[in-house]
């Protein structure tokens, strides 16, 4: 008996500082939820959460690892996205900068010439211009199912290379005819139509549910930077080289961005080779079941439901606004400084990119801002998205109007700034919202709207060149341009009305995934069944080592019979349970062989 004592205490001493043998508060952090053996943790040191498994290696891993300094997953995934569409949209700025080039005026000795080497009609231009929105339209919806049905970082990245290979090949479309420049144009809309919807089945897998307006928006940013460089780098590379330089520049920075994403993003977190244990767990635990479940196919998308839904139509309705808006933004916004003001190329280029370098800095500001006000309970989410939304389209809609009536170029280059940087909130609003509605239909809505707002760019420039035929002359610009700023300001006006009844930032009814079905409670387990010995019948031997490598003295042989809840005993049943039992110290030995 005194060496039985001996034999506890020194265990005892031993296992003293031991949290999950003493310390059962933290015991429950290593349950599982009736499940098996082959899913409970069965590593030796249970004072260290497991090791999440992970996929081998690539042959590029054993050389430089798959991760940047200083950032997590997550967030590099967010930053790549950026550089994405800040290259995507980029290449928008390429053609309307050329054809600045292609028909820019020279005072000669014989008058003012006009250098136009290819002599383009109006309608010509406009064809051009809308043929990206034709192509751009059809992929938006069939862009949503293929990011639900196949690796989303794959299409998002494929398609920026495909579009970075088009966009090289327009200079000597050129040459050929405007037959050749449209049929690039709606390739290169075709490929680029999937990336939105690509983009959230992207952050259906990576983006924790308070943290989606930040990641979204750093990675929605990237369409706003685009510009910013763009605007100004095609100016000085089509000045300063030839018209045909900001096309192969952007090519190839396309090609290079393609690989670095192969190399850094990965499908899901459980994918990533190198995400560090934490980081997986934080991400897979905030959004539980909701991103594994099996995405439906076309028959079982709820159609109905989305024809019936109000949120959905408010989504719609402001994507339409902001498309329209931008569109004119980006196509005519040089011109307009270039016509109205009398600006050269490379000066028009760099004043249209200030207003959307401001927006690109408060984009992810009015991310982080939202997550702010939800994560608090200060504001609802719904309130939240209403007020980022309405409140940036009404400020860029006030100067809009402002911007309308300016007769000086350093006013209405301000007043511009201003207003399209407030538009930046407005991506915290509706931009997001898909995920806040419907997560496992993200995909899918935001091709729906995305594809439906992709109309105005279709129209917007049909509709602006129609508007401002006599824009050579300065006083019809000036009522011209007065024209198209008050559209944009009365189109955003409505879409305020809209989005501020009836949007909804509350996961729908229709958008939860069907219920997850778990087996019934374990039976007793048979001789055939895994126990935490070989043979589950036999007993426990003192020269055996006792589980999880514990140090306890020999114990009498065990019943043949289950001892429920106790799995240091030959045969038990295990049971998850909320809390374990407080620990207690070490007693003798019952009859049944426990302590």
């Amino acid at each position: 008996m005194q060496g039985l004592q001996a034999a506890k205490e020194k265990a005892s001493s031993l296992f003293a500082n031991k949290p999950l043998i003493l310390k059962n508060q933290q015991y429950e952090n290593f349950h599982v939820e009736q499940k098996g053996y082959d899913q409970m943790y069965d590593g030796e040191d249970l004072e260290t959460p497991p090791s999440p498994e992970r996929p081998p290696p690539r042959h590029i891993d054993k050389y430089v690892r798959a991760e940047c300094p200083c950032l997590t997953a997550r967030y590099t995934v967010a930053l790549l996205a950026c550089f994405g569409f800040s290259i995507m949209f980029g290449m928008r700025c390429n053609m309307s900068m050329a054809k600045l080039k292609m028909t820019e005026k020279h005072n000669t000795s014989s008058g003012v010439r006009e250098d136009t080497p290819f002599n383009w009609s109006v309608s010509v231009e406009s064809s051009i211009d809308s043929s990206y929105f034709a192509g751009y339209l059809i992929t938006q919806v069939p862009g949503g199912y293929l990011a639900s049905m196949y690796p989303a970082n794959r299409i998002f990245g494929a398609a920026i290379f495909a579009s970075a290979i088009f966009n090289m090949a327009i200079p000597g479309a050129m040459s050929l005819g405007p037959a050749a420049v449209v049929m690039l144009k709606v390739a290169q809309g075709f490929v680029e139509g999937v990336t939105y919807p690509s983009c959230h089945g992207i952050w259906r897998m990576w983006a924790p549910p308070m943290e989606r307006s930040r990641l979204a928006t750093l990675a929605f940013c990237g369409t706003y930077a685009g510009i910013v460089i763009g605007m100004p780098l095609s100016g000085v590379l089509t000045d300063y080289i030839s018209w045909q330089t900001p096309f192969y520049f952007y090519g190839i920075s396309g090609i290079i961005w393609y690989f670095l994403w192969l190399w850094l993003v990965f499908e899901r977190p459980s994918k990533h080779p190198h995400i560090s244990g934490k980081e997986l767990a934080y991400i897979e635990q905030s959004l539980g079941t909701a991103s594994q479940a099996a995405m439906p196919g076309f028959w079982s998308t709820p159609w109905k439901e989305f024809a019936t839904s109000t949120p959905v139509y408010a989504i719609i309705v402001a994507n339409f606004c902001r498309t329209w808006n931008f569109c004119l933004l980006v196509i005519f916004q040089s011109a307009y400084f270039n016509t109205r003001f009398n600006m050269q190329i490379t000066e028009s280029g760099f004043v249209g990119a200030i207003p959307h370098l401001i927006m690109t800095s408060l984009v992810p500001i009015g991310g982080m801002m939202a997550d702010y006000l939800r994560k608090n309970n200060i504001m609802t989410t719904t309130n939240v998205r209403k007020l980022f939304n309405c409140g940036g389209f009404g400020l860029e809609a006030f100067f809009f109007v402002l911007v309308a009536y300016a007769d000086n170029k350093y006013v209405a280059t301000i007043e511009l700034t201003l207003g399209v940087a407030c538009s930046g909130f407005a991506i915290s609003g509706y931009n997001v919202n898909h995920l806040d509605i419907a997560p496992r239909y993200a995909s899918i809505l935001m091709g729906l709207s995305n594809g439906i707002g992709t109309i105005a760019g279709f129209v917007v420039p049909i509709v602006i060149d129609y508007m401002t035929q006599e824009k050579d002359k300065l006083e019809k610009a000036i009522t011209e341009w007065r024209e198209v700023f008050l559209m944009g300001a009365t189109v955003h006006f409505i879409g305020i009305t809209i989005y501020g009844i009836f949007a909804s930032g509350e996961l729908q009814p229709w958008a939860d995934p069907p219920p997850t079905t778990y087996d019934a409670p374990m039976k007793p387990i048979s001789d055939q069944e895994t126990t935490f010995s070989e043979q589950p019948s036999a007993p426990l031997k003192g020269s055996e080592p006792p589980a999880y490598g514990a140090i306890a003295p020999p114990r009498p042989p065990a019943p043949q019979q289950h001892v429920p809840n106790n799995p240091f005993v030959s045969g038990a049943l295990y049971q998850a349970e909320p809390i374990q039992p407080p620990a207690e110290s070490y007693q003798d030995l019952t009859d049944d062989g426990t302590y």
